[in-house]
């Protein structure tokens, strides 16, 4: 009858391998040497799990017959690849024994099953020999890969600060001296001061909430990220709003989004706020690539994370909402077309809501340079005065060859202030007068003395109702299925500014 069998399994490790003093050369063949002469025993066996040479180097040349000292000690080597998670150099060894008993009549006891020792916990504190002492490293690993992912954290971190740098670098070098942009700069400074006690908020929530999910890798480019913020309800499949924030197309950021995202979960809906490349990291082209690309990733990918993907809605907002629209339009005539429609489809989505957007470029050049966005920068960002037209979606669906990918095209509702100085209401009047010629559905809110940033930024700071973000969440839970968001208790939103500093950026806002 065969003894007892013992495994040794060879497995990288985070920290080294400690070696007796007399033997720190040979490593952890030391240890299969005492194990074999410390009492294996006549009939059993060592079964030694050997990787490829060169993540054990040096123990090839170590002869496997020095293991082994009994007169029936036999030893069988196996070749196996190196688990994928391990990825540190160094090694450690577990050792897990099994014997046998014989019972009072002389049978012996069966080994467990597998489900038994599938249902046992790791071999943590195995010993290392017969009778002697256990070796631990639960907390030691941890501490190794906490230090490893602080260390991937700040040269992240450190490279974003340097690509940053080097495009403000870039940008200064093509505004030059100007007293537009830098009187529009100081002014952004005083408002973004003004709002801060609630901006501090919120960036504490983006940070710490685990309702978010930040930093979402959906494409190849560094700025191809997004994030999540998960209503805290699990109970059932969420509708989705995959968001494309703004900035000018040259300081749009992800985390812009993060109000927007806050107050759309609390009323039980996902948002997805995707990032993009601005100028002069990426032009026009760049950035409509990108946002397409994210609405791909949320339409093929947002079930894992709880969204119904029969239900999404895309939202822009200011250079967001242009961007978002040329990618729509751009997919609408493709899916017209023989180009290939496999990323997404315009079908997938249930509404396209544009708040506060410029949908007609050949309007805004001059508009827009009063403003401090100089022409030349802004041609620049558009890829030359020939792609104005291309990059117009008012203009795009009155040309012949986009007609008719009009009907293809989701319910469009538009929402812009009166007193929207940035961009002028009248680009929206515009853009859903063109639609509604074209026969697509469309709808057009205003508000009486609102500003470009007021529908976005003040109301949600101020707290209470929110009428645009009411209507956003009214449309969208209309079409639930199982009508589960009638019961849905939205908490009244608080207050994160006080009133009189809203009114005083209100004066101040470059916006």
């Amino acid at each position: 009858m065969q003894g007892p069998r013992v495994s040794v399994l060879v497995a990288e490790s985070p920290l080294p391998v400690r070696r007796p003093p007399e033997h720190r050369r040979t490593g952890t063949v030391v240890r299969l040497r005492a194990l074999a002469g410390g009492g294996l025993g006549a009939g059993r066996s060592v079964v030694l799990t050997r990787w490829p040479a060169e993540l054990l180097p040096g123990h090839k040349k170590l002869s496997l017959s020095q293991l082994c000292t009994g007169s029936d000690q036999s030893i069988r080597t196996t070749e196996e690849p190196p688990p994928q998670e391990s990825l540190l150099a160094a090694m450690k060894v577990e050792l897990t024994a099994r014997t046998s008993q014989t019972s009072k009549a002389g049978e012996e006891t069966p080994p467990p099953s597998p489900s038994a020792s599938a249902a046992s916990p790791p071999a943590e504190d195995a010993p290392l020999l017969p009778d002697a002492g256990v070796r631990r490293r639960p907390a030691c690993g941890r501490f190794s890969q906490r230090s490893g992912s602080f260390r991937r954290e700040v040269s992240r971190a450190a490279a974003e600060t340097f690509l940053l740098t080097r495009l403000t670098l870039i940008l200064l070098r093509y505004l030059g001296i100007g007293y537009r942009w830098i009187r529009q700069f100081l002014a952004l400074c005083c408002y973004t001061l003004l709002l801060m006690p609630g901006f501090i908020q919120v960036v504490y929530y983006y940070f710490f909430s685990s309702q978010v999910h930040r930093s979402v890798v959906y494409g190849d480019q560094p700025r191809n990220r997004l994030d999540l913020y998960i209503p805290t309800s699990t109970t059932g499949l969420k509708p989705v709003v995959a968001f494309v924030t703004g900035g000018a197309w040259i300081i749009g950021y992800k985390g812009w989004g993060a109000l927007l995202g806050r107050r759309l979960a609390e009323r039980g809906i996902i948002v997805a706020c995707i990032d993009y490349r601005n100028f002069p990291q990426g032009t026009i082209g760049d950035m409509v690539e990108d946002a397409s690309q994210g609405i791909a990733f949320v339409c093929k990918n947002i079930a894992s994370y709880g969204g119904d993907p029969s239900r999404i809605y895309l939202v822009g907002q200011s250079a967001g909402a242009h961007i978002a629209a040329c990618a729509l339009l751009n997919q609408a005539i493709r899916e017209c077309g023989e180009e290939d429609t496999s990323s997404w489809s315009v079908s997938q989505l249930k509404a396209y809501f544009g708040i506060s957007g410029g949908y007609n470029l050949l309007n805004l050049v001059d508009h827009f340079h009063r403003r401090g966005l100089y022409r030349s920068i802004f041609l620049s960002i558009m890829e030359g005065e020939e792609s104005l037209q291309k990059f117009s979606p008012q203009v795009m669906i009155m040309q012949s060859s986009a007609r008719s990918a009009v009907p293809l095209l989701p319910r469009i509702i538009l929402f812009h202030g009166t007193s929207d100085y940035s961009i002028p209401s009248v680009e929206s009047q515009a853009f859903i007068d063109a639609l509604q010629q074209q026969g697509a559905k469309a709808d057009l809110f205003l508000y009486e003395g609102k500003t470009h940033t007021d529908l976005f930024l003040q109301d949600p700071l101020r707290g209470g109702r929110d009428k645009m973000l009411e209507e956003i969440a009214s449309v969208i839970h209309s079409e639930d299925p199982d009508n589960s968001a009638q019961h849905l208790v939205v908490p009244v939103a608080r207050r994160l500014v006080p009133e009189f500093m809203l009114k005083l950026a209100g004066k101040v806002s470059p916006f």
